[in-house]
């Protein structure tokens, strides 16, 4: 089912608006140059977002894609199931988006694709002459496109700092922090455990330097995505110890910034010597070393 959620309560159907064409799992720094475009419109601008469907991992879930678009200005998505899409034709696609609004103006990248086996482009979109459409060439960066493939490469790799350059902004996760074993309240260490979603890209299993916000104040922390080999489990936990936090966190929704890789995840010989360590990645995080 077709979903449309609005930001910014402008949008209304039957007048005009721009929209911006493409997947979107996120916005890249490639992205956000079609939505500096689609403003010079002064009309609410919507974007279109594929959901499920598709085998390979969105950088982003739902619910934090919402969190980018609001933040960037745009006024509503249009959430596309991709089963429900994967087999219209080209003009069967493009009619349902005139059908459910009122675009004066299609925004899109030069390398968009769209219809049953991507075989719509934007040409075909100006052939139907039915909207104004807007192309935009790609961007790139030291000579290569700046694309979701190529950040999700960082990110397998622990580079987190390279994809925040191409993203334009820090690699996020959200979540609720839910009930664990409580072992790091026992080192000193008492973590926020969040899911990391089944849906989302996962990145470099290993030990971060990450921030989150929390009342207002922003906590220097670190992450630890994977096992926690040293106590025999295998599940994959992403556990996030706030540096000068007090209070209980348990149902509170955090979001957390990766900033940068800091080591491979580690079987200590005992506890004592996962907390030596632990007390060592804070050290860095508060130097930056």
């Amino acid at each position: 089912m077709l979903k449309t959620v609005d930001f910014s309560g402008q949008l209304h159907k039957n007048v005009g608006c721009v929209m911006l064409l493409g997947g979107f799992d996120g916005l890249h720094a490639g992205h956000k140059t079609l939505v500096e475009r689609a403003k010079g419109f002064g009309l609410p601008i919507g974007i279109m977002t594929i959901v499920g469907g598709k085998e390979e991992k969105g950088l982003f879930t739902l619910k934090e894609r919402e969190e980018i678009f609001k933040r960037v200005g745009l006024d509503f998505a249009l959430e596309l199931p991709f089963l429900e899409i994967k087999d219209l034709s080209p003009q069967e696609f493009s009619a349902l988006l005139t059908r459910e609004f009122h675009p004066i103006a299609f925004v899109c990248g030069d390398d968009f694709r769209f219809g049953k086996n991507a075989c719509g482009t934007p040409q075909t979109l100006k052939e139907a002459g039915q909207v104004r459409v807007e192309v935009e060439k790609l961007v790139t960066k030291n000579g290569e496109k700046i694309s979701s493939s190529k950040i999700k490469t960082y990110l397998a790799a622990g580079e987190v700092e390279k994809a925040h350059e191409l993203l334009g902004e820090e690699f996020f996760l959200i979540g609720t922090v839910i009930k664990d074993r409580g072992v790091g309240r026992t080192l000193g260490f008492p973590t926020a455990n969040v899911a990391y979603p089944k849906e989302k890209y996962p990145i470099k299993r290993g030990v971060y330097e990450t921030r989150v916000w929390v009342d207002g104040k922003e906590y220097k922390a670190i992450t630890n995505f994977g096992n926690r080999p040293t106590f025999g489990s295998d599940t994959i936990v992403t556990e996030t110890y706030l540096d000068g936090f007090e209070g209980d966190l348990y149902g509170r929704e955090l979001k957390i910034r990766f900033q940068r890789y800091l080591r491979d995840i580690q079987k200590f010989e005992n506890a004592e010597a996962l907390k030596t360590q632990l007390q060592e990645d804070i050290r860095r995080v508060r130097k930056y070393d």
